[in-house]
Parts: structure tokens; C-alpha cells; sequence
């Protein structure tokens, strides 16, 4: 699904960078993806995505404190 439609970003996108990259904050989307750059509708989206993946990654170790706080 289209996560932000001004920078045609998914959710599989998201997915990827934080699986690949390391991503885990919405900061990471802004600066790799462009996420909530323009209009900033998408923020919370992105933002719950976000979240999901971590959980789903909690396993890996990436980004425990930001876990935690979720």
C-alpha cells in the first residue's frame, strides 16, 4: 500500500530500508525515503509501519530503546 503518495513511497519500502539499513526512526524515512517532507499527511502512517516492522525485527536487536519506548 502507498504510504506517501507526494514521494510514491510503500509500505514494502519502509520494510526494506529498515531491514536493509538499519532504519528505525521516522527521522530514517524522512532522510532516506523523503517521508513526510512535503505535505506531511503520511507521518502517522509511516510512523505505525514503522512500528510494526520493529516488532516484527525486535528479534534482531535493532534498535532496542526505541522498542521499548513503542
Amino acid at each position: 500500500m502507498y504510504v506517501c503518495l507526494c514521494h510514491s513511497v510503500t509500505d514494502a519500502d519502509i520494510r526494506q530500508l529498515v531491514r536493509t539499513e538499519g532504519a528505525c526512526t521516522l527521522r530514517d524515512l524522512r532522510e532516506q525515503l523523503g517521508v513526510a517532507t512535503q505535505c506531511g499527511k503520511c507521518a502517522k502512517c509511516a510512523k505505525g509501519v514503522l512500528r510494526e516492522v520493529l516488532r516484527e525485527e525486535h528479534s534482531t536487536g535493532q534498535c532496542p530503546g526505541l522498542m521499548a519506548a513503542a
